[in-house]
């Protein structure tokens, strides 16, 4: 692949013009030749597609980046937008307990304990209410702690129940459907231009039924009586939300996610790995900040192979792809092995970045989900 001049233009397997202007790699500050490592990385390992940007302009593209996939675990952060829109109501107030929103479940009921979690610890995947759910592996149903044997907001379990019930808590509260409100809320305002607004219902199906369907209300009714609540994302489109994230909920003079919400969400709650500095925050993994970084950086995985990264300190949005849809050989070592290459080739010191701070990613790793 070629340099990409510092023009807009549309990408060459799309129909129409994309969002994102071009700049070169160096004006990003990174390496050209760091760049054809990873692009040859992304070939040997069976990426899909890669987007870096660099306040919001692409300087590295590779694939389609026109092609909808499952986002899979990546749908954590679209939900922590779409509450953050609507976090100044009382039913969605932090520290309201599940039993004061008159949440439970069926077939198997909540126990009293359990519904004194509120919603905040539910965002934080600290419950404590450890109930079969949709769209949980079988390694995270073995995985899966015995039910009371955690407070609510006393331990972190990265729990898909949380997550289904944080998606029927913004339904409950605005009246609105998951997957419209994301339409008319984010896809719209950003200027998607993949998101149609297929939405499909399934009840213990395989996510790859419908393979032009932009949401799927996925009910597994005989574990838990929420959905989960999947989406079929464009690299270009999750590129937009990323930088909606990197510009503080900001998009073209209009706040459309609070920016105290943002930096609530993406503090480190749960430390999951010390010694790389992994945490989870609300609805985001964390990298834990380094002395006087103002934002750590944030990011969230699907399957373990998908991955949306956002660095406010380099001012870089990352977005890689996988064909999850068919069998596929990439691994969750590759994906390590992609993050390293990415930050091999920043050149020493970038347009303003914060270089002490960002030196610091180097040798992180993600917990891969």
């Amino acid at each position: 692949m070629q340099a990409c001049t510092p023009q807009t233009r549309p990408v060459a397997s799309a129909p129409d013009r994309d969002a994102f202007a071009r700049i070169t790699p160096a004006e990003a500050g990174y390496s050209e030749a760091g760049l054809d490592s990873l692009r040859r990385a992304l070939v040997e390992a069976g990426s899909e597609s890669m987007l870096l940007l660099h306040d919001g302009k692409v300087f590295f593209e590779w694939g389609d980046i026109r092609q909808k996939r499952l986002v899979h675990s990546m749908r954590k952060p679209l939900l922590h937008a779409l509450i953050g829109m609507a976090s100044d109501r009382p039913c969605l107030a932090l520290d309201a307990t599940l039993a004061s929103l008159g949440i439970d479940d069926s077939p198997l009921p909540l126990t009293d304990a359990e519904k004194q979690a509120t919603v905040q610890q539910v965002l934080q995947s600290r419950s404590g209410v450890y109930h079969p759910a949709a769209a949980e592996s079988d390694g995270m149903a073995a995985a899966r702690p015995t039910r009371g044997s955690h407070a609510p907001g006393s331990f972190f379990y990265y729990n898909n129940w949380d997550f289904n019930v944080a998606g029927a808590l913004y339904e409950q509260c605005t009246g609105q459907r998951i997957h419209e409100a994301f339409r008319t809320q984010i896809a719209e305002p950003l200027g998607m231009l993949d998101y149609r607004h297929e939405i499909i219902e399934i009840d213990n199906g395989e996510l790859t039924t419908a393979l032009t369907a932009d949401g799927i209300r996925s009910y597994e009714r005989q574990h838990s009586q929420y959905p989960a609540y999947h989406f079929r994302l464009s690299a270009h489109d999750l590129a937009l939300f990323g930088q909606l994230y990197l510009d503080h909920g900001r998009w073209r003079g209009r706040q459309l996610v609070p920016a105290a919400w943002i930096d609530a969400g993406t503090q480190p709650v749960s430390v999951i790995n010390a010694q790389y500095g992994l945490a989870y925050g609300m609805l985001w993994d964390v990298l834990v900040p380094d002395p006087g970084e103002q934002r750590p950086a944030f990011y969230h995985t699907g399957l373990g192979v998908h991955m949306l990264g956002v660095y406010p300190s380099r001012r870089l949005v990352m977005v890689h792809r996988v064909n999850t849809e068919q069998e596929f050989r990439f691994t969750e070592a590759s994906l390590n092995r992609i993050i390293r290459l990415m930050h091999r080739a920043r050149l020493s010191s970038p347009p303003g970045a914060d270089t002490l701070a960002a030196a610091g990613y180097a040798g992180r790793m993600p917990v891969l989900r």
